[in-house]
């Protein structure tokens, strides 16, 4: 029997979890497999170190860059309002600082990591119209990877934002999302994205593609269903 890899592990388990915070929460005790969200997105986290390639210092200070961006960001916009827009986290996602969960600063690389890997995945399955060689221009490539892969994530915000607030995650103190709010997801999304695209370490990981993909099926049913 051929060995599973652990590209093939971390998906499977993946896939097991959040399928049954998908069905608790749509079936069964809604409340409870909420306050499990952070719980999830930790083990998330945990793959993903469990299927990088290679974990050298340049990936430690992407993924610490990341997380204090996205703690620092957060506390910014919800202390000031001006730069996603006023809102306020609710008490499920676990532990906070000055009132922004710790985890949001670990989903943040969890989004930047696993946009930027599909980016790059997508690039070198596609042939390159400008390259001779078979292979992306290196200006082409960082601008894609940046650009593509701000916009990706800043779809999957779009897509998790509705469900969140219904979820209690987090509640908008306006009548609806500022336009801003994704202005600033891009933004801040493309300068991690550049570091992620500049950082000499190992960037094939068939797990965050997939886990990508789990996550985006798991709002998207959640905003069609609940």
């Amino acid at each position: 029997m051929k060995n599973i890899s652990r590209y093939q592990v971390a998906t499977i388990l993946a896939i097991i979890l959040n399928s049954v915070g998908l069905a608790g929460i749509l079936f069964f005790d809604k409340d409870l497999f909420i306050g499990f969200t952070c719980i999830n997105l930790a083990i998330m986290f945990v793959l993903i170190l469990f299927t990088q390639e290679k974990i050298n210092g340049y990936f430690l200070l992407f993924m610490i860059t990341c997380f204090i961006t996205g703690l620092v960001v957060e506390i910014i916009g919800t202390q000031t309002g001006s730069l996603f827009g006023k809102y306020v986290y609710n008490d499920v996602l676990g532990p906070e600082w000055k009132d922004v969960p710790l985890i949001i600063g670990i989903n943040w690389f969890i989004i930047i990591y696993c946009c930027g890997i599909s980016i790059q995945t997508l690039i070198l399955k596609l042939p390159d119209p400008v390259s001779i060689t078979g292979k992306p221009k290196s200006a082409m490539k960082a601008a894609s990877v940046i650009i593509d892969g701000a916009l990706l994530a800043v779809l999957f915000d779009w897509i998790m934002e509705p469900v969140a607030v219904k979820l209690g995650y987090w509640t908008w103190l306006e009548s609806t999302i500022p336009t801003f709010n994704y202005l600033t997801w891009f933004i801040v999304s493309a300068l991690l994205l550049a570091v992620f695209h500049f950082s000499p370490f190992g960037k094939q990981n068939k797990f965050a593609v997939n886990l990508l993909l789990i996550q985006v099926m798991f709002f998207l049913v959640l905003r069609t269903f609940l």
